[in-house]
């Protein structure tokens, strides 16, 4: 089996980003090449399948390749994917990709904790930065295979304009249904994410909703992803979190609607899959790329019955 060309980075991350030393940075810091950590450590139980559901191919490409090309074309070439279920399949998938590393999330216990898994590489990469310099962290689902290039950049953008602790991109829909909304206050500020079964009547009507897309300081990411606990109904622990956590200590924090409603197509089940393959089909592509042995082929096209 093809090995992975970057190195798995396996230590204990949360005890590593409590150890760090955090400096507040001017608003005239300057802005280091960004880098990505991409969740896809899941399972995806409502597939019908064993495998990894990031591998699950569609429009000839698995999931999780979308969303890397798509960061790769931002701009985004240093990319830090998360594995954990059946890691080797992912890894195996991805071989040979420039530019791509990983980290093992040894148990699944929240996209918190999946971030967490690789904060030892985030420190790797922000160790030798000059003073006062600010490294974005983009932070998306392997999953989600229809991010688009121009989001990325133009979330980027905003990010090192407004000088923000953590920006999230998030994308105005006429059907936000099932999708956490974006509460802002009378001012139009960004005050906190809620769920949809948490969500108020008035709160339900919100157009604006969660993308699963953000960019953070990596400082300030290491920072609040210490700070996190599990004393939630599942036990988990939660990337949503962070920005509230960011907020309370006074850091800026807010939300860019720069994302197309089209984004919020992700996968959790073959009919999704399929949606999902029907527009990325339409897409102009790059040339196939290779096949590795890792690849799952056909199996993108799971029955539906």
């Amino acid at each position: 089996m093809p090995r992975p060309s970057g190195p798995v980075a396996r230590a204990s991350p949360v005890v590593v980003a409590r150890t760090m030393s955090v400096k507040h940075h001017p608003p005239t810091a300057s802005v280091a090449a960004p880098l990505a950590v991409v969740l896809a450590a899941g399972k995806g139980t409502r597939m019908g399948s064993d495998l990894p559901k990031v591998v699950f191919e569609a429009a000839g490409r698995p999931l999780v390749r979308w969303v890397l090309d798509a960061l790769e074309t931002a701009g985004v070439s240093d990319r830090i994917v998360v594995v954990g279920y059946r890691a080797e399949l992912v890894e195996a998938a991805l071989a040979g990709i420039p530019g791509v590393s990983f980290a093992l999330q040894r148990e699944q216990r929240g996209t918190g904790d999946a971030v967490a898994a690789a904060a030892t590489a985030i420190e790797d990469r922000i160790r030798n930065d000059p003073p006062h310099t600010r490294r974005p962290v983009v932070i998306v689902c392997g999953d989600s295979p229809m991010l688009r290039p121009e989001s990325v950049t133009a979330l980027l953008a905003e990010f090192e304009r407004r000088t923000a602790a953590c920006l999230l991109g998030t994308a105005v829909t006429a059907d936000p249904a099932g999708l956490g909304r974006i509460v802002r206050d009378a001012a139009g500020r960004f005050q906190r994410i809620v769920e949809e079964k948490d969500a108020t009547p008035a709160q339900r009507e919100i157009r604006e909703v969660n993308m699963s897309t953000y960019v953070f300081d990596a400082r300030d990411l290491l920072r609040s992803l210490a700070r996190l606990d599990n004393a939630n109904a599942a036990g988990e622990y939660y990337l949503t979190d962070c920005p509230a956590l960011l907020l309370d200590d006074g850091r800026t924090v807010d939300a860019t609607a720069c994302l197309d409603p089209s984004e919020t197509l992700s996968v959790n089940t073959p009919e999704q899959l399929a949606a999902v393959a029907a527009v990325l089909s339409t897409r102009v592509t790059s040339p196939p790329w290779p096949r590795h042995a890792g690849s799952v082929g056909g199996e993108a096209k799971v029955r539906t019955d």
